[in-house]
């Protein structure tokens, strides 16, 4: 889950520059086009006026989180979540343009008028939401993945080294949650790998330098199918929490970015993109605003 802070990032391993790396980039990125369908002339009406006049919705996106956002073999922002919210744009008869941006600087640049929206694997929480509000249309967990030589239980992980992205809540609440349990039981503590992006934790463990990695479950799937056989799965999905796209408090885009997803729903367009990128398990029936604090 990617709910960062501002902490800084600690140096634990040389950078990777190895041969032997996943390379999340490019050659995950399906080909097949798929179509929203026409402008919803009601969810268009929902638009802030500066956004009707510019016909433009300027997007934040980390890009290092594969499949969800991650750069293409051109520097462009591509995933899941860039095609879902291509589509909702479309719906709404404008243009969405991706600046890509570091993770911890999206909701800040939100709140200051320089971006409309997040679109970045954002997990939806209470402290969150009292910046801004959160369009859910997805459902995520955490997952954890080892070498594919090595067996890891997530539940009995004392003294083993765990790559996380520094600032997501795998870092945060995940391994220390289960590293108190250890050292309460009188075993060692886990110690944590951390890194400033997901492909450097990915790595880690590709290479023998931690044991495991904690992501949330997309992106340990991926980075499994993307290894060629050098990853396998530690234990099942846990934890799960909704994704939102983010929105200045109190805008109308809120309501309308959910009335344009909703169509997408209903007319099988969001279906066919998660089809696209094999991530249908975490699918939504219903949009909804401020899952965290509605419930």
């Amino acid at each position: 889950m990617r709910i960062r802070y501002g902490i800084p990032v600690l140096a634990v391993v040389a950078a990777l520059a190895l041969s032997g790396c996943v390379n999340n980039s490019s050659p995950t990125t399906p080909q097949a086009t798929v179509t929203a369908g026409p402008v919803d002339a009601a969810a268009v009406a929902l638009l802030p006026a500066s956004i009707k006049s510019s016909k433009v919705i300027q997007v934040g996106v980390d890009a290092t989180y594969p499949p969800d956002e991650f750069k293409d073999a051109s520097g462009q922002a591509v995933g899941w979540d860039i095609d879902l919210f291509d589509a909702v744009a479309a719906k709404l008869g404008v243009k969405a343009t991706f600046n890509i941006a570091g993770f911890d600087s999206i909701i800040p640049a939100i709140t200051g008028g320089k971006y409309d929206a997040g679109v970045s694997s954002f997990t939806d929480n209470t402290d969150r939401e009292k910046k801004v509000d959160f369009v859910n249309y997805y459902s995520a967990g955490i997952l954890w993945a080892s070498g594919a030589a090595k067996t890891v239980d997530p539940n009995n992980a004392c003294g083993l080294k765990v790559a996380v992205e520094t600032g997501t809540v795998e870092d945060l609440s995940d391994i220390p949650d289960k590293s108190k349990a250890c050292v309460a039981a009188g075993k060692k503590a886990i110690q944590v790998l951390r890194f400033d992006g997901q492909d450097q934790a990915t790595n880690a463990v590709v290479l023998g330098q931690a044991d495991a990695m904690s992501a949330d479950s997309p992106i340990t799937g991926d980075a499994i199918k993307q290894s060629g056989g050098k990853l396998q799965a530690a234990g099942t999905v846990f934890g799960v929490a909704p994704y939102g796209i983010a929105v200045n408090k109190g805008s109308s885009l809120t309501k309308a970015i959910q009335k344009a997803f909703q169509d997408i729903v209903d007319n099988g367009t969001y279906t066919k993109i998660l089809t696209k990128w094999g991530v249908n398990d975490g699918a939504l029936s219903t949009i909804t605003i401020n899952a965290a604090a509605n419930g």
